[in-house]
């Protein structure tokens, strides 16, 4: 199968990428390596779908692109079978301090993709998009048809995204999911999200941050079961139409979080506090009943198992977070 992933040098997207590719798929990967953070840590996620692509069936290409450019999208949606739309603005407080790139990139950017993809064989089109659009909770855990009040312009966009992807499969018959993603944490995740600052931190011999008085929870979805779900997708139009929370069932406290990675790595150190960042919801905890009956997606791994071999793999890698030298 042809797959195009935009965004596919990023954390979740080189995961699609590597294991459709090492599954026999041919893969494009759409990216313009935006240096949103350290673009080195993009290069070495395009490294390891290299290597799993030169022990498949599978090929690989690289295009460095925006998906805000209407030509350039076009190009290579024109020969997808399926296109898992992982492009975006990411980040809470940046898009609080800049509404418009998401603005641009999250709802402008899906647009060209939804665009080229009617026009196309395309078969579907899988939006990434975010538990952020649900924003302040009313009742816990959220179902999909739960209103939807983001508390940030990232997850205002983000909802954005999710009705045109709604309204294109109902008007023009173009077949999309939308996955509401609950925070994903695992090996290569972007180094300022909590679990990774956390584990870094501790490792450095430094407390862990917390902002806020860490009450606030967070319903952390392993790569490995937000990968099963795309996965899925591949083989099923049972959920074409559709908007599907991807979560754990669980959640956990910032703080509590915290504790149990320091006890990890040094339980001597003492937890530090600091102001909380606006656009931060209160809770999220994902209801996922309707991706298990759609799609049979359930999740494996718990938060407690999930940080502990993240602990692992970031003490087997202590390179992958370093800058690549320059050969300039």
């Amino acid at each position: 199968m042809e797959i195009l992933i935009t965004g596919g040098a990023g954390f979740i997207g080189s995961h699609l990428a590597e294991t459709f590719v090492s599954e026999g798929h041919d893969v494009v990967v759409f990216d313009n390596l935006d240096p949103y953070y350290d673009v080195s840590l993009k290069q070495r996620n395009l490294d390891q779908i290299r290597d799993a692509a030169a022990q498949s069936d599978g090929t690989f290409e690289a295009v460095k692109g925006n998906v805000r450019d209407e030509s350039a999208v076009s190009a290579h949606v024109t020969p997808a079978d399926c296109i898992f739309h992982q492009a975006a603005q990411a980040g809470v407080r940046t898009s609080v301090e800049n509404p418009r790139k998401p603005h641009k990139v999250n709802v402008d950017g899906t647009l060209n993709v939804l665009d080229a993809a009617r026009d196309s064989d395309t078969k579907r089109v899988i939006l990434a998009s975010s538990s952020s659009v649900y924003g302040k909770a009313e009742n816990l855990p959220y179902e999909e048809n739960d209103p939807a009040r983001p508390v940030s312009p990232y997850g205002v966009s983000k909802l954005a995204a999710e009705q045109y992807a709604r309204v294109y499969s109902e008007v023009y018959d173009l077949p999309t999911v939308s996955l509401r993603y609950f925070t994903v944490y695992g090996p290569r995740m972007r180094p300022n999200m909590a679990i990774s600052n956390f584990v870094s931190r501790c490792l450095d011999g430094r407390p862990p941050v917390v902002y806020g008085d860490g009450k606030q929870t967070r319903d952390f979805t392993h790569i490995s079961d937000i990968v099963d779900a795309n996965r899925r997708l591949l083989s099923t139009d049972a959920a074409d139409g559709e908007v599907l929370n991807i979560g754990s069932t669980d959640n956990i406290t910032i703080r509590q979080l915290a504790i149990n990675i320091r006890d990890q790595i040094d339980p001597n150190l003492e937890l530090q506090y600091d102001d909380r960042h606006a656009g931060d919801a209160e809770h999220t905890h994902a209801d996922i009943s309707k991706a298990k009956e759609y799609i049979g997606y359930e999740p494996s791994i718990s938060i407690e198992e999930g940080v502990e071999r993240f602990v692992g793999w970031y003490r087997d890698n202590p390179q992958w977070y370093e800058p690549i030298p320059s050969t300039h």
